[in-house]
């Protein structure tokens, strides 16, 4: 999803779920989850399946104002700061590193004190031959004896006056840790998109496979001890959600000729313990695309089963493949990925007619009913969006996406698409960079998102219930 892949040295049987009623299951739970839910960023209100009716008019809060600072152009009400910078001096003794992608927002609760705390854990989407902002002390994979530079960063907020009280690194020896995904008990999925090891195109001087999901806690208060989750595939990994109601995580692929996968756990919250893969098929549709025609109009939905995957940690990098032939459906660079009320909204970032990105909602069956998938918005004009990436939902129910342009001067954009599917202006980034990481405070209250390179994490603020 980054800068980074213009680099011309890039890392480069159905299972029959007896699915639950989802809001039986999650009254049947709460003991259980209730605390671990409220953690992460997936509150009630973050939902993008809510009433059409709740769109009204609305077309967006305005034309966007120039930014003084050259920065980030808001429409009139909206105002940003940077909490965090490249080269930031951390608590850790390292700095802030390069390369800010996706990120995930949490609930901390009080600290000592009473004070409420949130954390931000950020990705830094790293290849081996970029600076770590310092040594790393512990971490997964090495290059030629050192931890290659990959990773998180967390940085701990006052929630209320968003002052930052601590940041560090949270993870490292990892390679391009591009998007990922919080869960409802605590912590960040964090995404390798770097199917390389040792013998493998750019894998010079690695001593371990890459191309792993790896789980940080939002607690963590320094580096965590990093497990490779390999039974959710290895792959050119991009993000995940998690469906609260059964554990299963949806994860995405960044490739041209990607699946839509799920990872059905053995024990719900507990994804070290394994589980089953499985690749989405469309009942009647194997391309999601509409490149060559429009074989998936807006709005119309299709059934979807799954396809069991075997041989999931994939030396080959061949998963998608090996899914295709089993009849999973194509999708079109799968991105962004964010779990609404009963409904997983994905980004496709170079799908469509026009090929400048697709929105695609998989709504999970409930009480045994059969999935479904409907394309959910395509982008007709750049000015719609162009290459959206990151996206997450409003406490609204509005999408909100973050672009990744592919042009040679970029105009990269925040916007955000109605429940009635209209696009608008939410923000603009007046470097040539992308926008990713759009992640919700806990309270609805504020939008954090990240400028890529050089990093720069910023908190917006505005009428966001207007």
């Amino acid at each position: 999803m980054s800068r980074g892949r213009r680099d011309t040295n890039c890392l480069g049987m159905t299972l029959n779920l007896a699915a639950p009623d989802r809001r039986r299951f999650l009254g049947a739970t709460a003991t259980a989850f209730a605390a671990l839910a409220a953690s992460g960023c997936m509150a009630r209100g973050d939902s993008a399946a809510a009433p059409r009716a709740e769109a009204g008019d609305f077309a967006g809060y305005g034309p966007l104002k120039p930014d003084p600072a050259g920065l980030l152009d808001l429409p009139e009400g909206f105002a940003y700061r940077v909490i965090s910078r490249l080269g930031d001096r951390m608590d850790d003794g390292g700095t802030v590193p390069d390369r800010a992608d996706g990120m995930g927002c949490f609930d901390l609760g009080p600290d000592e004190n009473g004070n409420p705390e949130i954390a931000l854990v950020r990705n830094h989407e790293l290849q081996p031959r970029h600076d770590a902002g310092g040594p790393i002390a512990r971490g997964y994979g090495k290059r030629d004896g050192v931890f290659v530079p990959g990773g998180t960063t967390t940085i701990v907020l006052d929630a209320r006056t968003l002052a930052v009280k601590r940041q560090f690194r949270s993870l490292g020896g990892t390679i391009r840790n591009c998007s990922g995904g919080v869960t409802p008990w605590g912590s960040w999925l964090t995404c390798e998109e770097a199917p390389t090891g040792p013998g493998q195109l750019y894998g010079e001087g690695l001593e371990q496979n890459h191309g792993w999901v790896f789980e940080v806690p939002a607690s963590a208060r320094g580096l965590v001890d990093p497990v490779p989750l390999k039974a959710l595939g290895r792959f050119n990994h991009e993000a995940a959600c998690v469906d609260p109601a059964t554990g299963i995580v949806y994860e995405t692929e960044d490739r041209d000729d990607s699946v839509l996968y799920r990872f059905i756990p053995k024990v719900p919250g507990r994804l070290a313990e394994g589980g089953k893969l499985q690749a989405m098929v469309i009942e009647g549709l194997a391309d999601t695309r509409n490149w060559d025609a429009a074989a998936m109009p807006v709005g119309k939905p299709h059934r979807v089963s799954w396809v069991d995957l075997d041989n999931v940690e994939s030396p080959a990098d061949d998963l998608r493949k090996q899914a295709a032939a089993k009849g999973a459906a194509l999708v079109a660079r799968g991105e962004g990925i964010h779990m609404g009320e009963n409904a997983v909204f994905v980004c496709s970032t170079s799908g469509g007619a026009k090929q400048l990105g697709q929105i695609l909602k998989l709504t999970p069956g409930l009480a045994g009913q059969a999935d479904t998938l409907e394309l959910f918005f395509e982008s007709q004009s750049a000015e719609q969006f162009n290459f959206g990436d990151n996206l997450t939902v409003a406490p609204s129910g509005h999408l909100i996406v973050c672009e990744d342009q592919y042009t040679a001067i970029v105009d990269n954009h925040i916007r955000g698409i109605t429940p009635d599917g209209r696009a608008y202006n939410l923000a603009r980034l007046r470097q040539q960079t992308e926008l990713a990481g759009a992640c919700f405070s806990p309270d609805g209250k504020v939008l954090f998102v990240n400028a890529y390179d050089p990093t720069a994490t910023l908190a917006i603020t505005g009428p966001w219930a207007a």
